[in-house]
């Protein structure tokens, strides 16, 4: 890998960054320029975020351009980032979304100019940071970075009641958030050794896989019994309380029924790059959670409670179905409809099959893309009209044929019509669930949800778009321009191409299904080789006890004056009945962290 390569994620990370440092410095009376460098910002990160999609798909390693630097050695953080096939699907998603999201504000915001652009442009960065983290405090510190911007765009472009929703949205994750930190810190003190704990994923992953094989094979045996090493007794102790705290934090960010609630507020008052933000990509930190930390760190925690959280999906899907169908508002309708499209981004996760997760990893693409669209679509009608409401609308295409015609493309994408991109997701994920271990009803129930999510979705295109024109403001309407055109257009192509091509998108997502499956079911990858992940051993590893995995040995390092705080030499704790590829560290190319 060239020097380039390992630092490209830095690039796209703080790209966004750098532009709103620049940004920062212009007039705020410029309006058109602010709109134009923020534009600009936005294209060139997503070019990044292209290139560095392209970049990962030529390599063998699960984890790649990884760039690996110490930040805080005292306490074992690290700035370490990389990306798998899931990181960098949902990377090339949000690299793409950044424009388009500029371009659908482009006359929607004319108040605070310069504050919507720069907080947009910090929220791109805090989210590209928390999809290429490798390091779970840099990940929490990113995964936090989030609220804000999104808190402040909510709360001061929004509608009518929209610090109500916003300070809704805030307190919600917020607390879902500390819970996870209480969480982090105990994995940080249960996964290594005291005088060298680490936050690094790998250190963490490694140190506890031997303690949750402990545990899964004490829990088979019937839980009496049996000697534990200290690391197993802990997560026999207090493994559930922290699988529980990471994935209630994740599940209000998803958000997972019954804690759903503040979503519908925060996108009906939301102003449209809000939502669709909110919807395409923040909303994705939640199922992005539960795939890399929440089930792969507490695996025996995760299949005791499979079917509860698969039970809790189900519920979502069919009870988010049935509240778009009771909805009159618009955009609180498509808000419940991500309730029930997220639903099953869950369920495949909790199958734990290869062919529900990787559907559940295409169908969070789907829905970034589907329900993205639907909000842009119908931010341009409430653009010229201001009012949500059903009963407000009737007959548009009449007047709007252009903007009818695009709005029921993406409905078929949304009710998963074959050949649209919904269609492959909500199909594997079924599949997947059917196959699993789990009981029949629970992929008979979450079949419903495809039949109600046709009925709710048709039946507001036939209120709003066909019949008779209800209201005479609609009747003096205009179709999209140009620029609103060009915003919608990529949406369309994607649902196409998703839709009739999926097998590069699934080639590169399978590469990271079928490692998050065997971590989950604690399972072996016999045609997997063992998985490396860059990280920097310290100068002199502790002599193993009698008896003891002697540790890899990966080579010399070449960073100086390294801390024993920093992450130490990974030693896999692997069961001899139970082959499973592990985490292993390997030292940086050179003395500045690249890799």
């Amino acid at each position: 890998m060239s020097s380039y390569d390992s630092r490209l994620l830095n690039f796209v990370i703080f790209a966004p960054l750098v532009f709103a440092a620049v940004l920062f410095i212009l007039p705020k009376n410029e309006k058109g320029q602010i709109r134009a460098l923020t534009f600009i910002a936005m294209l060139v990160d997503a070019a990044l975020a292209i290139w560095a999609y392209v970049r990962f798909a030529e390599g063998p390693a699960e984890f790649r351009l990884e760039y690996w630097a110490s930040w805080v050695p005292e306490i074992g953080l690290s700035y370490h980032v990389g990306i798998d096939g899931i990181a960098a699907s949902l990377v090339l998603l949000t690299g793409i979304l950044g424009p388009l999201v500029v371009l659908a504000s482009w006359t929607f915001v004319q108040d605070k100019v310069k504050e919507f652009h720069l907080a947009i442009l910090i929220l791109q960065t805090a989210m590209m940071g928390a999809l290429c983290s490798l390091d779970l405090l840099l990940f929490y510190i990113f995964f936090e970075a989030m609220l804000i911007p999104m808190y402040l765009l909510i709360g001061v472009w929004g509608s009518e009641e929209r610090q109500m929703a916003a300070m809704k949205f805030f307190l919600y994750t917020l607390v879902g958030s500390l819970l996870m930190l209480v969480a982090l810190l105990g994995v940080y003190f249960i996964a290594t050794p005291a005088g060298q704990h680490s936050f690094d994923y790998a250190a963490v992953y490694n140190g506890l896989l031997g303690g949750s094989r402990e545990v899964a094979a004490c829990v088979k045996a019937g839980g009496e019994n049996c000697s534990l090493s200290p690391v197993a007794a802990a997560l026999m102790r207090y493994g559930p309380w922290m699988f529980g705290a990471f994935a209630l934090a994740f599940a209000i960010k998803v958000p997972m029924w019954p804690v759903h609630t503040w979503l519908p507020d925060a996108h009906t008052q939301a102003p449209v790059a809000g939502s669709m933000i909110l919807a395409a990509v923040m909303l994705k930190m939640g199922t992005f959670g539960f795939w890399r930390f929440a089930v792969p760190l507490f695996p025996a925690a995760a299949q005791k409670y499979q079917l509860a959280l698969a039970t809790l999906a189900v519920i979502g899907i069919v009870y988010g179905a049935l509240m778009c169908l009771a909805q009159r508002d618009i955009k609180r309708l498509i808000a419940y409809s991500s309730v029930s499209h997220l639903g099953y981004c869950m369920l495949g996760l909790a199958a734990m099959t290869p062919e529900a997760a990787t559907g559940s990893a295409y169908q969070m693409l789907n829905h970034g893309v589907s329900t993205g669209a639907l909000f842009l679509l119908f931010g341009m009608i409430y653009e010229r009209r201001h009012v949500r409401l059903l009963s407000d609308y009737g007959g548009l295409a009449k007047v709007m044929p252009i903007f009818t015609a695009f709005f029921v493309i993406v409905t078929f994408s949304s009710v998963a019509v074959p050949g649209t991109n919904g269609f492959i997701g909500e199909f594997l994920v079924l599949l997947g669930t059917f196959n699993s271990k789990l009981p029949l009803w629970v992929g008979v129930l979450a079949s419903l949800g495809v039949v109600l999510g046709a009925a709710y979705m048709l039946l507001m295109v036939q209120k709003v778009f066909f019949g008779p024109v209800t209201r005479k403001e609609n009747q003096q309407l205009h179709d999209l321009n140009l620029r609103e055109i060009a915003t919608t257009v990529p949406f369309l192509i994607l649902i196409v191409v998703m839709g009739l091509r999926p097998q590069p998108l699934l080639t590169v997502i399978e590469q990271s299904t079928r490692r998050y499956v065997a971590r989950a079911t604690l399972g072996p990858e016999s045609s997997e080789p063992q998985l490396q992940v860059k990280t920097r051993p310290p100068p002199t590893p502790a002599p193993a006890p009698a008896g003891a995995i002697p540790s890899l040995k990966l080579g010399e390092n070449e960073a100086p004056k390294p801390s024993p705080a920093r992450d130490r030499l990974l030693r896999p704790m692997i069961s001899p009945n139970s082959p499973r590829p592990v985490l292993m560290a390997a030292p940086p190319a050179n003395a500045q962290g690249a890799h």
